[in-house]
């Protein structure tokens, strides 16, 4: 399943045009026995908390090592994403490939999104010690695993995309703009626009 949504800006925003990638890892919801919930959250998310305008790509692929891998590489090398989350696959079940695939393709792990989002977690669920979350980078692209399900991705996301515009702008990407009351993102001083 392969669809492209474009996301409007909100008034008064003072960022750059960006390419989000949202990857559901699903072997049922890619399917089609169930209806996908994580891509939703995600966009959900996206759409409530970027100010400046994007355009969201979006995949439903199974639990298959290959197909996860080649995803993120389409997304990032032949459509330019500056950001790609994935939701699902990041458990301990055989079937669960997500951080595994993801490695593979990112030049550099960075550590502190599993530390993060494991700690996230800890605080609803003894059982997200379980999780393999990951977060990297290809190029200028910054890619990261959540959870599959909806209230934790949003539990989740709500807090670690504090970190991902600036990580974006060291990236050399475009400067992504967030709304405050949703998402008060970090940035030093030097960095922002405002």
């Amino acid at each position: 399943m392969q669809t492209t949504t474009k996301t409007t800006a909100k008034d008064g925003h003072v960022g750059d045009k960006a390419k989000i990638g949202i990857v559901t890892v699903s072997d049922r919801a890619s399917q089609g026995d169930y209806e996908d919930k994580g891509g939703p959250a995600i966009l959900a998310f996206i759409e409530q908390a970027i100010a400046s305008p994007c355009t969201v790509h979006y995949r439903c692929v199974a639990d298959d090592h290959q197909t996860i891998a080649s995803t993120l590489i389409e997304l990032i090398d032949e459509l330019g994403c500056d950001v790609v989350v994935t939701t699902g696959g990041t458990g301990p079940a055989e079937r669960d490939v997500t951080p595994e695939a993801t490695e593979e393709v990112l030049d550099r792990i960075l550590p502190g999104f599993g530390e993060q989002m494991r700690a996230i977690s800890l605080k609803f669920v003894p059982t997200a010690i379980l999780s393999r979350q990951i977060g990297g980078t290809r190029g200028q692209c910054l890619v990261f695993n959540l959870p599959g399900r909806p209230k934790s991705i949003r539990e989740t996301i709500d807090e670690l995309w504090r970190a991902v515009p600036y990580c974006v702008d060291l990236l050399g990407g475009p400067y992504i703009d967030t709304v405050d009351e949703v998402c008060n993102a970090f940035r030093p001083a030097s960095a922002r626009r405002r």
